[in-house]
């Protein structure tokens, strides 16, 4: 078989290209140790930058906490060019944690998105340098209408931390571009420094993770979180019969019911048995369906509160001897208001 590789419109026979990378050998080996070197000086240096950070944090990060949950209206974020980039972050990043944010484009701002920004709201402003012209008209509206302006900022006496509320003064670590241009470490910090407001926030609120499920329905994250309380099977689905009632209808309720298994509820509603398909396979015999529940049921089945995660479930059933395909799901009083299958699960993509 013959597979091309098209690169700049020419197809290279995939055969040609393994005798050239062949015949580089050494250089390519050399050049691979650079790299390497390279990838691994731009990571260590972008870990010194946070490690400044986590040191230099102090009163005015709990000061910008203040102002950002005092807010009645949104946390705004904004910045320029790479720093406009994080602070689209940012801002992401509060609102799926429950902090209503929104980002601001500082050039939109002056023709006509100031209207985004309200009393009530709280801007944040990065710029490393902090002398980023687009920002002068965010800047000039926060102050004229008392709205409180947080810089994130290296410059110190630059016009942004000049007109702000609130400093935080990004470290004056190094970029990782060895021409120290391109923003890099400053960027990385700035990145971080969002993640730990958020996150403080997060904490001060008490953001649950039936909050955050409320904010991330889909993808992955979305399944993770969901409870079993949102796949479970309720009301006549629940396959239930009494403890005296007899087997012949106990063998009908799991058939109408298609889960393999019945419950046994006491007369007060509690569940205090089950009947599976391999019980009726052990007692199977002429005189099967003239005995009483009670007598085939066995006793201390597995159950799951509706509050748990569908993937405690489902590690319930999978993860404790014997493993079992289905669970009851009961209130505090133990009186059955759900069931769950491990079908259900996987369904829901949950494995």
């Amino acid at each position: 078989m013959r597979i091309n590789v098209v690169k700049t419109g020419f197809a290279v026979p995939m055969n040609d290209m393994r005798a050239t990378l062949a015949r580089s050998g050494g250089g390519r080996a050399a050049g691979l140790h650079d790299d390497l070197t390279v990838g691994r000086r731009v990571i260590r240096a972008e870990i010194g930058g946070l490690e400044q950070l986590a040191h230099s944090l102090d009163d005015s990060f709990c000061a910008t906490l203040d102002l950002c949950a005092a807010a009645t209206g949104r946390v705004v974020v904004t910045g320029i060019g790479k720093s406009g980039h994080i602070a689209r972050k940012i801002a992401a990043t509060l609102a799926s944690t429950g902090t209503p944010a929104q980002f601001v484009h500082p050039a939109e701002a002056s023709h006509g998105d100031l209207g985004m920004i309200g009393v009530g709201d709280t801007v944040i402003a990065l710029s490393n340098s902090g002398e980023s012209d687009e920002l002068a008209a965010i800047i000039a509206y926060s102050r004229r209408f008392e709205i409180p302006l947080v810089a994130v900022t290296a410059g110190r006496a630059s016009p942004l931390a000049e007109a702000a509320d609130v400093v935080l003064l990004l470290p004056p670590a190094a970029e990782a571009c060895p021409m120290g241009l391109a923003p890099t470490t400053s960027t990385t910090v700035m990145l971080a420094l969002g993640d730990a407001l958020a996150i403080a926030l997060l904490e001060r609120k008490g953001f649950s993770t039936a909050d955050f499920q409320r904010f991330h329905p889909g993808g992955q994250l979305g399944r993770r979180l969901l409870r079993v309380s949102d796949i479970m099977h309720t009301g006549d689905a629940i396959p239930l019969v009494a403890p005296d009632a007899p087997m012949s209808e106990a063998i009908l309720v799991m058939t109408a019911k298609s889960f393999g298994c019945v419950g046994v509820c006491a007369a007060d509603g509690r569940l205090v048995g089950v009947i599976t398909d391999g019980d009726l396979r052990r007692h199977m015999d002429s005189g099967l369906l003239g005995r009483t529940v009670a007598a085939v049921m066995h006793p201390n089945p597995k159950t799951i509160a509706a509050g748990r995660l569908a993937g405690e479930a489902l590690a319930m059933m999978t993860g404790h001897a014997p493993p079992t395909t289905s669970l009851f799901v009961v209130d505090d009083g133990q009186c059955p208001t759900g069931f769950i299958h491990m079908h259900d699960c996987l369904r829901a993509g949950i494995a």
